[in-house]
């Protein structure tokens, strides 16, 4: 079937000497991977290899033949041309960290429309504003919510937020828990917006560990789930 959707780049892997396998969100059908044969030995063809940077928004003309295969991409452009994204050290880092950990989260071949509107107007938003230290984590919370695992805020009281649960408690389990200072800045990325992620103030020791365990909080509630590798390079440009 043809189709011509809105996508998000997710992944780019090499593929023989001059093919490319690319993996993308679709607004039209979920994750889907396309086998890009000849684009990197091709100077006049349709698709440059180019187009195809982590998080890039692209308007595609594919060929689906939902089997499970990879897909066929007949047209690409650019719907969006990011202005610092991919030219900023610090945002091009956290492009490829966000492009990874939604790489390994998303495994539906099925529309997820507010997951893609949401994740195209982050991106977005990310591109436009400099003070991004806090997005990754902010951001990371608030796609829980289209995976299917937010936080559980009904008791926010509590002394303790167990990761494996999902949810505050009263008493410490034998289950990876946030406390004390890592507790508090959980609760503060819980309630703000993207606007206002700046005026949470945090260290630079801080946001490393707080990270560490809301990609720990993913592993624990998505079945498969691998670390991404980019995670050190992101904590080295971070400051």
């Amino acid at each position: 079937m043809r189709v011509t959707t809105r996508a998000i780049v997710l992944s780019t892997i090499k593929y023989g000497d001059s093919s490319l396998i690319v993996k993308m969100f679709t607004e039209s059908d979920g994750l889907k991977t396309y086998l890009l044969k000849g684009v990197l030995g091709s100077k006049k063809g349709k698709l440059k290899s180019a187009y195809f940077l982590p998080l890039t928004q692209l308007e595609i003309v594919a060929v689906h033949r939902n089997k499970g295969s990879m897909e066929r991409l007949q047209e690409v452009k650019i719907i969006y041309p990011y202005q610092s994204l991919h030219s900023d050290v610090v945002k091009n880092a956290l492009a490829f960290f966000l492009a990874e950990m939604m790489g390994n989260s998303i495994y539906e071949e099925e529309k997820n429309e507010g997951l893609f509107q949401f994740l195209e107007a982050a991106f977005q938003w990310a591109d436009h504003h400099e003070q991004i230290g806090n997005f990754h984590l902010y951001f990371l919370l608030e796609v829980s919510k289209y995976l299917g695992f937010y936080p559980d805020i009904s008791d926010p009281g509590s002394d303790y937020f167990d990761l494996q649960d999902g949810r505050f408690v009263l008493q410490p389990s034998l289950n990876p828990l946030l406390t004390g200072r890592e507790l508090s800045l959980f609760q503060a990325f819980l309630g703000t917006n993207f606007d206002a992620i700046h005026t949470i103030r945090i260290k630079k020791e801080e946001r490393q560990a707080l990270l560490q365990k809301i990609v720990l909080y993913f592993e624990l509630h998505l079945h498969g789930f691998r670390k991404p590798k980019s995670l050190e390079v992101l904590n080295e440009v971070f400051k």
